[in-house]
């Protein structure tokens, strides 16, 4: 009779050290962790692919959704917000471009919200008025919040490209499975089309002799275009400087590789259309461009009477706030109300 031979058990990769470096070792954060969760943001870091939520109280103070409400949430993400907006008693549809993690925030959300109060659609916010038709709300919404920034999925994860602090190819799409990459984009740019980028995409002040280095350059991987940009700059800057200078690169192509600029110029021109009257909009932009483009179309709704109240100067995060979610520094909320 022949010996059944006993199934070998497979250990699971132990964590590697106390602080591991690549994404993918850092299983105890992937888990949520509690312990290594509380030790990593009181480190002032930012677990791996953990979203957290920016200016969650200012913004559900002022959007102030009321139980039965229709409420859109433009940018999905890891559902910080959709999750708030739920609990508070809304009807929330929920849109994303990003096809990987538009379903896990889905299945997340659905664990806690009935059935007929969560709507989910994959779509670039640019297609607001289609999504709102779409589920029947042709005269509007009463709430709509968009959040600009990346996830921290998307930042963390190294195979989406979109970060130098691991190593991953160039890619940089929200989308994967659409457009051209970061990777094609660079080796198609002449030196004038990236100089253009550089300055309209991230205000970058040493656009030119970048963009002479660049363009048409085949960068691999993210930190080898990190280092090619670290080797166009001139000797006498200093350390931060370089590598703000880095992440001035690196957004500016990330800006024109998603046409985020072109959708946000859609999404906004539709807005107050997009709004039940009384309705409220709130907005988190990260950057000048996205904040200069916000700020002028409440700004101009304003004075023609569209909104009846807009905020005159920005909501930022309180360095409490900073300090236990550093990506939360950049951020700045605008809002308005429709009269």
């Amino acid at each position: 009779m022949a010996q059944v031979q006993p199934t070998q058990h497979r250990r699971r990769p132990r964590y590697a050290g106390k602080n591991p470096r690549k994404f993918e070792h850092k299983y105890k954060e992937h888990a949520q962790d509690s312990e290594t969760l509380a030790k990593v943001r009181a480190a002032g870091k930012t677990p791996a692919g953990l979203h957290v939520p920016i200016l969650l109280p200012q913004i559900m103070q002022v959007l102030a959704p009321k139980p039965g409400e229709r409420a859109v949430d433009c940018t999905l993400g890891s559902g910080g917000h959709a999750a708030a907006l739920l609990e508070a008693g809304a009807t929330l549809l929920g849109l994303d471009q990003d096809p990987l993690e538009i379903e896990r925030t889905e299945t997340r959300l659905r664990e806690k919200a009935a059935p007929e109060a969560l709507i989910v659609k994959r779509m670039n916010f640019a297609g607001l008025p289609r999504a709102l038709a779409e589920v029947g709300w042709e005269d509007g919404a009463d709430v709509i919040l968009a959040d600009l920034g990346c996830s921290s999925m998307q930042f963390d994860n190294p195979s989406r490209g979109f970060s130098f602090k691991h190593d991953g190819p160039l890619d940089m799409r929200m989308n994967p499975k659409r457009g051209v990459s970061a990777r094609d984009m660079l080796q198609k740019l002449s030196a004038s089309k990236l100089q253009s980028l550089l300055s309209e995409n991230a205000d970058e002040p040493r656009a030119e002799i970048l963009a002479q280095a660049l363009a048409g350059t085949d960068q691999v991987s993210t930190t080898a275009f990190a280092a090619a940009i670290r080797s166009a700059l001139p000797f006498r800057l200093d350390e931060d400087e370089r590598e703000a200078t880095v992440r001035r690169v690196f957004q500016a192509l990330r800006i024109a590789v998603n046409e985020e600029f072109t959708a946000l110029d859609t999404f906004l021109n539709q807005l107050p259309d997009c709004l039940r009257p009384g309705g409220r909009v709130a907005i988190l932009t990260f950057h000048s461009g996205e904040d200069r483009r916000v700020k002028h179309l409440l700004r101009d709704a304003l004075r023609g009477g569209i909104f009846s109240e807009t905020n005159d100067d920005v909501i930022r995060p309180s360095a409490e706030e900073i300090r236990s979610n550093p990506r939360a520094s950049p951020a700045k909320l605008r809002w308005a109300v429709k009269a």
